[in-house]
């Protein structure tokens, strides 16, 4: 759903910062197949919202149909302070007045609004991984139960990205919604889903190895050598992963994201062309992963959410230490 949209709407119906918002929500459970193209719930509140280039007498006349259906039924969910509101582009007088009528609110859409109301609907599947995406994510897994309002305005997101994302989330079966709040309930097939959607072993783009005997010191000394050249760098995927959570890691490789003029230095400096030793992967991102580093023991590694999407990126053979540090995540 169009961002510019979601807030009108929530401007113009007086929506608090905890009303939640479902799309395409049928109603065959009323013996009506009709579909509306939102549902909002605020409080007692329940908004019945249509999305219309022109508002029609035949919209009007479905959306009140729904309307006295449910009110009849008096179902759980819908038997009290139902309002139903039709959104559009053009409002014709007659029809304006026939909604007033009936009590259907009527909301005027700016006329540049390009309207594709199944945009994120049931079938759309947002990609999870993308940057703004996993900040919502993630800040999800670090909230545990929380309001998709509030995970826009803790990771400076749009609303209707936040709430496209979630809702995808529902969709597949890993978020569940309980009133206002959203929380993840299927840890596993999200982390499978990231694995499918971005494998992290695709963004490899060599390995070289040194002459260590443990992969913790060798991170160290490389970590500061690369600290010195000021060269971009950040250890990640196990090694950092390790240090997040005190997990057991392979102590045979490290792994470590670094901008394309360092990998000629970590040659130099620390290769030694023989296949004994400390295998350092390097990896070339495909994001901005240097802004938001933390040093832990003298190393420098990504950022508890990076350093989760490199691991779940893994696939089975990162499970458990990803898993790990979603159990621990609101404390790192």
């Amino acid at each position: 759903m169009d961002e510019e949209i979601l807030e009108l709407l929530r401007a113009k119906l007086n929506l608090s910062d905890s009303a939640t918002i479902t799309q395409e929500q049928a109603f065959t459970n009323a013996g009506l197949p009709i579909k509306t193209d939102l549902i909002i719930e605020d409080g007692s509140k329940i908004f019945l919202v249509e999305i219309k280039s022109r508002v029609t007498i035949d919209a009007i006349a479905r959306l009140n149909l729904l309307k006295a259906v449910l009110k009849k039924q008096r179902e759980k969910q819908y038997a009290t302070n139902l309002f139903p509101v039709i959104a559009g582009k053009v409002i014709p007088l007659r029809e304006e007045a026939l909604a007033k009528e009936v009590d259907i609110t009527l909301v005027q859409l700016p006329h540049s609004i390009k309207l594709s109301t199944s945009e994120y609907g049931p079938q759309k599947r947002i990609k999870i991984t993308s940057n703004k995406s996993w900040k919502v994510i993630t800040r999800l897994l670090k909230e545990k139960m929380t309001s998709i309002r509030q995970l826009a305005l803790l990771e400076d997101v749009s609303y209707g990205w936040a709430h496209a994302t979630i809702q995808s989330l529902i969709n597949q079966g890993i978020v569940t919604k309980k009133g206002n709040y959203v929380g993840i309930s299927d840890v596993n097939k999200l982390l499978n889903g990231v694995a499918w959607e971005r494998p992290f072993e695709n963004l490899r783009a060599t390995e070289i190895t040194v002459e260590y005997d443990s992969a913790i010191p060798a991170a160290k000394e490389i970590s500061l050598a690369l600290k010195i050249q000021e060269s971009k760098f950040a250890f990640t995927s196990y090694t950092a992963g390790g240090l997040y959570t005190g997990y057991a890691v392979r102590h045979d490789a490290i792994y470590l994201y670094l901008e394309k003029g360092g990998i000629d230095f970590i040659k130099e400096a620390f290769g030694t062309g023989e296949t004994k030793g400390i295998a350092v992967r390097i990896y070339t991102p495909d994001r901005d992963v240097f802004s938001d580093t933390k040093k832990i023991e003298s190393i420098t590694v990504t950022s508890p959410a990076q350093t989760l999407l490199d691991l779940a990126g893994l696939g089975y053979s990162g499970l458990d230490i990803a898993k790990a540090i979603v159990d621990s995540y609101a404390r790192i």
